[in-house]
């Protein structure tokens, strides 16, 4: 192995990247310097427009769209952060939403149009249940990570100094997701809209009041387990140090299946525990890495992109990631 690299290094803290970020499992070959950036969608930003950071987790859909757009960096299969995405849609009960085609005519609300969630709402609503997400004008209240992207003529961005939260309190806009939506099944706790304590009045309901049934079917039948967080390298990195890439993957698989492991041992003390022991009946692995184990899910993530309008072309997953 060459002399280590020193390598500046963006991940959040999770059970599955806690032993890499303290150093009891190593990166061979590497010198990591761990920037803490809280929260870590800061750090989305920073890279997309700056590439400030030689690896550096982010959000999967912003990945893509800065690929579309000439970024300098490739995904590797590790799939740091996983829900799926039936719940978490919350609409007023005096809206007159009952079913998803409901929502064609309304105004529904969303951080960002690419932000995560709303690009795998979006999919499942209009794949599995029909919905026309041009008849949907969706409220944004942030700027793009990427913002060479243009945005459909049916986004429009939330009035100067009303949050979304303001507006959906005062029925501007009918719909709109929980910020925390899928944190966890077994009881495990939900935050309010946007992480706010939500109002005795007015009142608001899951588009899905089923969404765990609804989560569990999809998945048995497409084998689709959505993907939140994804780590990019530099690709002036992967083309110096060919080795590089399988570094970084084994370090992070030996620590993610650590985890696992410690989680069937009984081991669930935080909210990200119970969500991914909770999911473990269904899926086993409940955090899968490799291109092979997650095909269906990087298909899905890429098509829904593209359906979206977010990617100029749809990508094959040869030219997106690098094949562990």
């Amino acid at each position: 192995m060459p002399e280590a690299l020193h390598l500046k290094i963006a991940i959040a803290d999770y059970g599955h990247t806690t032993a890499i970020k303290q150093g009891h499992i190593p990166i061979q070959g590497v010198t990591p310097e761990f920037v803490q950036i809280e929260p870590i969608i800061a750090a989305f930003r920073r890279m997309v427009r700056d590439v400030e950071f030689d690896i550096c987790e982010l959000a999967p859909m912003t990945y893509l769209i800065a690929k579309a757009y000439g970024a300098p960096f490739t995904a590797l299969p590790i799939f740091v952060m996983r829900r799926f995405h039936h719940g978490g849609l919350l609409c007023r009960d005096d809206a007159a939403i009952s079913k998803p085609r409901d929502l064609e005519g309304k105004k529904v609300g969303v951080r960002a149009y690419s932000v995560t969630t709303g690009v795998w709402t979006r999919g499942i609503l209009a794949n599995e249940y029909g919905v026309d997400n041009n008849k949907i004008t969706w409220v944004v209240d942030d700027e793009e990570h990427v913002t060479q992207m243009p945005l459909p003529k049916n986004v429009v961005h939330a009035p100067q100094g009303m949050s979304l939260v303001k507006l959906m309190e005062s029925g501007e806009i009918q719909a709109g997701f929980n910020a925390r939506a899928g944190i966890g099944r077994e009881g495990a706790p939900k935050a309010g809209w946007e992480d706010k304590q939500r109002a005795a009045e007015p009142s608001y309901h899951e588009l899905f009041a089923n969404a765990t049934e609804l989560e569990e079917e999809w998945y048995r039948r497409t084998g689709i387990y959505p993907v939140h967080g994804l780590i990019v390298i530099k690709d002036a990195l992967l083309a110096r140090h060919p080795w590089l890439a399988q570094s970084v993957y084994a370090a992070f698989l030996q620590a993610k299946n650590e985890y696992v492991e410690r989680l069937k041992a009984g081991h669930v003390t935080t909210a990200n525990d119970r969500k991914y022991a909770g999911f473990m009946p269904l899926l086993g692995d409940p955090l899968p890495y490799g291109v092979a184990q997650n095909r269906a899910s990087i298909e899905c993530m890429i098509d829904y992109t593209h359906q979206q309008g977010m990617i100029p072309r749809r990508f094959g997953i040869e030219e997106t990631f690098i094949n562990l």
